[in-house]
């Protein structure tokens, strides 16, 4: 396979270590450039990580993401690795569509998941063509150890009787690796949703928030959506939701 190096065809990128030896040791490359995709570049984009000398979208078992001087680095586990999960459309769920009761113990003490997480009205409410049974609402608290989504979350159908997301309370991070029609987060139509409760959200790395006609979402507009993104050119559609005017004064955290 050969790579573009600033116009030039190679056959590696410029390693980012080199053997001194002088000193018998490896030293840092100031020429050094990182292999991404066909391409190498001097830095890896703000929402990859870096392993070795390579731009990555998840760090390969058994090596943990970790992030150093602002750089997400994958580094060998110390001890037993986060638990890190594949997602809709990943890995062992590359063909599942939604999240579902045929799948969703794979998410069961999960901190990370290395693509997506989509919520489909299949899925909620089951899927009587593919003989899979509506979810129990309960089983959707599996996802209170996640702190990461690396690529997007995608929610178009939910339990009628859970009225927020609050299983999502100790997610950091959204990491937009992939997008869904440009879109990180998308949360559309769910007319029983009362607030959202992303409580420990801080980071949405790439890509587009969309929060649109859920009737009766209050609390929206207390969330600084702008600092949580990594770009300028990230953007909000969020309308059509329950106008602000019309909740009560007393909430919780988005």
């Amino acid at each position: 396979m050969n790579f573009k190096d600033s116009g030039a065809c190679v056959t590696q990128c410029p390693q980012t270590s080199v053997y001194n030896p002088a000193t018998f040791q490896m030293e840092t490359n100031r020429d050094g450039k990182y292999t991404y995709g066909a391409f190498c570049v001097k830095k890896c984009p703000h929402n990859f990580v870096v392993d070795i000398s390579s731009c990555v979208r998840a760090c390969p078992s058994p090596k943990m993401e970790v992030e150093e001087n602002g750089i997400k680095t994958c580094k060998p586990c110390t001890d037993i690795c986060p638990k890190a999960c594949d997602g809709i459309g990943t890995g062992s769920l590359m063909y599942a569509q939604t999240v579902d009761s045929s799948n969703i113990d794979k998410f069961i003490n999960c901190t990370k998941i290395n693509g997506n997480l989509i919520f489909l009205v299949t899925g909620i409410r089951g899927d009587p063509y593919h003989t899979i049974e509506a979810i129990d609402p309960q089983n959707l608290h599996v996802f209170q150890t996640v702190r990461e989504i690396t690529g997007f979350l995608n929610i178009q159908s939910w339990p009628e009787n859970m009225t927020d997301f609050s299983v999502f309370s100790n997610l950091v991070t959204i990491g937009g690796r992939a997008l869904y029609s440009g879109l990180s987060l998308l949360i559309l139509k769910q007319q029983g949703i009362r607030s959202l409760q992303f409580q420990s959200l801080k980071h949405i790395s790439a890509g587009n928030v969309y929060i649109t006609d859920n009737s009766n979402l209050c609390y929206y507009h207390t969330i600084n959506w702008t600092s949580l993104f990594s770009s300028p050119n990230q953007k909000t559609v969020i309308h059509r939701n329950k106008r602000p005017e019309n909740c009560s004064k007393y909430f919780a955290h988005g």
